[in-house]
């Protein structure tokens, strides 16, 4: 069944994700990445009067465009396809161990994550950017690392869950124009005792924690699990927790400037000016002229 938002005929992401012949997990990461487009659902009576950010729908006409692409649907399933570390090693012509040392040192970043049975986290990249990288660094790929690298990985740094929780902020910070859900989305990613530094207020605090957006769908059955998935939405090195605090800090100074009184409804999404995310992705450059480090406690 269509529904109007906004003046124009969507669908539910279950009816999209069959008219488009992907599965729902599919689809989750087509509109994360920006290859589906979604609008909000409608509006409810929380406070800040919008949509939840992961309560979105598919307009009708976003269908019929990527149905009417060549090669239908292929070519939109090679275009999200993800791929794990053997798979992704096998693309780059390398060794699995080598591919490991590239994404921990944050030459770029997963796209998703689920916890196996063991409680260990499995990490897939989408192969697109793996192949892209490759290409675009073939130094990385052959002969010694370079040396900053190697003191990062000798001192036991891994950037994938740093690079996953920058890419889905980012992306969730797009998808809204209310300056209080944008300043819930970074609010969701610092250590509660943080977070509880930054907002002073309880009922901004509190505020906060309702407009909290869905991060990812990962099934956590057991207690270790869940112990992983929290560690992953976390922020935990000192200098990422600073930018987050730092960001969260003007997020909110614009938040109590344009909506000071924390319940006037937000803007309807046709008018509203989306937010330019600050790059939440900022990893290291690990050319062959690599000289720093990223700063660090």
């Amino acid at each position: 069944m269509t529904v109007m938002c906004d003046g124009q005929q969507t669908l539910a992401t279950g009816r999209a994700a069959r008219e488009l012949e992907l599965r729902t997990g599919e689809l989750e990461l087509a509109t994360q990445l920006g290859e589906v487009r979604t609008v909000p659902a409608g509006t409810d009576n929380r406070p800040g009067g919008g949509a939840p950010l992961n309560r979105r729908r598919v307009p009708a006409e976003e269908i019929v465009r990527l149905q009417a692409e060549p090669g239908f649907p292929d070519t939109l399933r090679e275009r999200i396809r993800t791929v794990g570390t053997t798979e992704a090693a096998e693309l780059m012509g390398i060794a699995p161990s080598r591919f490991l040392r590239l994404t921990r040192s944050g030459c770029f970043g997963p796209v998703r994550f689920y916890v196996n049975r063991y409680g260990a986290l499995v990490w897939l990249y989408l192969a697109a950017e793996v192949a892209d990288f490759a290409d675009r660094e073939p130094e990385l790929l052959r002969g010694n690392t370079p040396a900053a690298m190697r003191v990062m990985l000798d001192d036991g740094q891994d950037w994938r869950a740093r690079q996953w929780r920058g890419r889905r902020v980012a992306q969730l910070m797009g998808q809204t124009a209310d300056p209080w859900e944008s300043a819930a989305v970074i609010a969701a990613v610092l250590p509660p005792e943080e977070c509880a530094s930054v907002v002073g207020d309880p009922l901004e605090r509190s505020l906060l924690r309702r407009l909290k957006p869905h991060f990812a769908s990962v099934i956590t059955a057991t207690a270790a699990a869940r112990e992983s998935f929290e560690r992953v939405l976390t922020a935990e090195e000192f200098d990422e927790v600073l930018w987050y605090r730092v960001n969260l800090s003007r997020a909110l100074e614009e938040a109590r400037r344009e909506a000071p009184d924390r319940l006037r409804a937000a803007s309807g999404p046709s008018t509203a000016r989306r937010r330019q995310p600050p790059s939440f992705l900022n990893s290291p450059s690990w050319t062959t002229d690599t000289s720093s480090l990223p700063s660090r406690s």
